[in-house]
């Protein structure tokens, strides 16, 4: 899939403020500091469409972007990031669940993965949350420069495999990477398939 345009379309304190119409949605959600906005400045090859930061935790609405006039990538805050307060988690949480499981027009939730790291238990429960809900997810490991092939694919397959203690069928997963592109026609051309398969299912 060619990205030909991408513009920013608004900000969104709670899911029933998201834009309304039927375009399906692409949301890519992660613990803070994972390379999101990265990821998506590098799918899209606009250097600043989301915004990058050297502080974690900095996405803290939901921000829709409008590609190519037909669908919506959604930039989602970060989850995990301890130094809010209690006030401002739950508010987080409840932002974030009730765009998950409220809105109807996502197609599917990109759930980042940062590569350099052996499973994170707030991670392996994020999914266990996400199956047990039936929301439709793929996973994205990010920063796959950052490390040796051997010890990439350790970490992958280590997830992974703790995945598959509970999991009879693994979701889809892509490696990714902002600085080499690595992982970017694969998920772009995964979400054409979704996409064309919407169009046929809506004939």
């Amino acid at each position: 899939m060619k990205i030909r345009q991408a513009e920013f379309v608004i900000s969104s304190p709670t899911v029933a403020l998201c834009p309304k119409g039927d375009k399906p949605e692409y949301a890519f959600i992660g613990r803070s500091n994972v390379g999101k906005s990265s990821l998506i400045n590098m799918l899209t090859q606009r250097k600043g469409l989301a915004k990058t930061s050297a502080t974690p935790g900095k996405t803290l609405l939901i921000n829709h972007f409008l590609i190519n006039q037909e669908w919506h990538l959604v930039d989602l805050p970060g989850y995990g990031y301890a130094r809010r307060g209690r006030e401002q988690r739950e508010q987080l949480r409840q932002m974030i669940e009730g765009y998950i499981l409220r809105r109807e027009q996502m197609a599917c939730l990109f759930l980042l993965i940062d590569s350099r790291h052996e499973p994170q238990k707030i991670d392996v429960d994020f999914t266990r949350w996400l199956g047990q809900n039936g929301v439709p997810f793929a996973i994205v490991f990010t920063k796959a420069d950052k490390l040796g092939k051997g010890k990439l694919n350790d970490n992958v397959q280590l997830f992974l495999g703790k995945m598959s203690e509970e999991w009879e069928e693994l979701p889809p997963h892509f490696v990714t990477s902002s600085q080499d592109r690595t992982g970017r026609e694969e998920l772009l051309d995964y979400i054409r398939e979704i996409n064309s398969s919407l169009k046929e299912a809506q004939g």
